[in-house]
């Protein structure tokens, strides 16, 4: 009787590769050239391999997005725990994680764009923020807490498409006084 090699079974392991391979390609290209036969081969799995994690398109790209909020929340968590100021403590947070977000090399943002670009995937963004919003009222509901953050979130899309230089110009500047306003009642 022959014994064959048999690769020990780390599911969380090819789950992890399969998200991985599919921002990657994602980055690169857009969701209209996403397919789980491009995905399951750049991961070096088998298409039924990846059917065993997700059994669709939809559901691949759903757990993407999770795992990005998932992501985006330990870095505002992180940010927060470091903030001794409870006021405005999340839109400062929110602010620092977008805007770092917004400066990374253009592989993040396009997969960003193109995963929010789907309409189930914005409704996930939005349940997450209003999750958020809820989670800090006691602190981040000024009106300039919110100006904060809608700023961040333009900041971040002007980045995207690579917006007009004089904004870059005063990137910095223009953080300083966002994070001011956060401290402000």
């Amino acid at each position: 009787m022959t014994t064959g090699y048999h690769r020990k079974k780390q599911p969380e392991l090819v789950r992890q590769q399969l998200l991985d391979v599919t921002a990657q390609v994602l980055a690169d290209k857009c969701t209209a050239h996403l397919t789980l036969d491009l995905v399951a081969r750049e991961a070096g799995v088998t298409k039924g391999g990846l059917l065993h994690h997700f059994p669709n398109k939809n559901a691949l790209l759903e757990a993407l997005c999770d795992e990005l909020l998932r992501q985006m929340n330990d870095h505002i968590a992180e940010v927060m725990a470091n903030d001794p100021e409870p006021t405005g403590r999340f839109s400062r947070a929110y602010l620092d994680v977008f805007s770092r977000k917004a400066s990374e090399a253009g592989g993040t943002n396009t997969l960003y764009a193109a995963l929010f670009a789907e309409a189930n995937m914005r409704d996930r963004w939005r349940d997450w923020l209003e999750q958020r919003y809820r989670q800090h009222e006691d602190t981040d509901s000024a009106l300039l807490a919110v100006i904060v953050r809608l700023a961040a979130d333009g900041l971040w899309f002007v980045e995207l498409i690579d917006g007009p230089k004089q904004l870059q110009d005063r990137r910095q500047e223009l953080l300083a006084e966002l994070n001011a306003m956060t401290r402000r009642k």
